[in-house]
């Protein structure tokens, strides 16, 4: 019987990607949604919870999913505040880590950031950093954190200036970017979304963080 999955945050970037892939490879059967707001696409056989964020753990209690993929994430200028930035990108991406775990999740597999780090003076990155660490409380069998750099892919409804005019900058910033540094390169939003896909796959346990290069070894 194919494992069940659970995607929380489809209608981001990665997520979005992530969850066509999953459809088009044949594996809605045993794909789960967890969302905010409607989700627009075809998803085939895939199930869709829509809940308000309150009532995400005991939907996730319900699903009861052996793999749990979080692609959750906002921006500064999004969430309005560094309030409800930290609401989304620590407080409720660790809400959905304790609920995964209580409901006996085998695997957590989340976005993070390259530089997170909970001692880090920005804020951007001490709040991924103390995300990351709410992760790692749970004591997953096996957890995955990827840790991408600038991400390169269409965003639908959600321009990001500052992000787009790096991305337009990043052929030549990324050939600037050798050993250790690598890790600050643009890398595409599809290639982390494959990589999701073969960490998937993998049984070992343990904890496991991947930065550019563990992704594009694995696509």
């Amino acid at each position: 019987m194919a494992e069940k999955i659970l995607i929380v945050g489809a209608t981001g970037l990665i997520g979005g990607l992530l969850t066509r892939k999953l459809v088009g490879q044949g594996r809605d059967k045993s794909l789960h949604l967890l969302l905010r707001r409607p989700y627009r696409e075809d998803v085939g056989k895939a199930k869709i919870h829509v809940q308000l964020q309150e009532n995400w753990p005991a939907t996730i209690a319900t699903i009861k999913a052996d793999i749990v993929i979080s692609c959750l994430g906002s921006t500064m200028k999004k969430a309005g505040s560094k309030e409800e930035f930290a609401a989304v990108d620590r407080e409720l991406v660790g809400a959905v880590a304790a609920a995964a775990k209580a409901a006996g999740a085998r695997q957590f597999i989340a976005i993070s950031s390259t530089m997170a780090d909970s001692s880090a003076s920005s804020f951007y990155l001490k709040t991924k950093g103390e995300a990351e660490d709410l992760m790692r409380a749970q004591k997953f069998e096996r957890l995955d954190i990827i840790r991408p750099g600038l991400l390169r892919g269409e965003r639908k409804n959600d321009n990001r200036l500052g992000e787009s005019l790096a991305i337009a900058a990043s052929p030549v910033m990324d050939m600037l970017l050798h050993g250790k540094l690598r890790r600050y390169r643009s890398i595409l939003a599809s290639d982390v979304a494959d990589a999701i896909i073969v960490l998937m796959a993998e049984n070992g346990p343990g904890l496991f963080v991947h930065e550019n290069d563990a992704i594009w070894k694995m696509v």
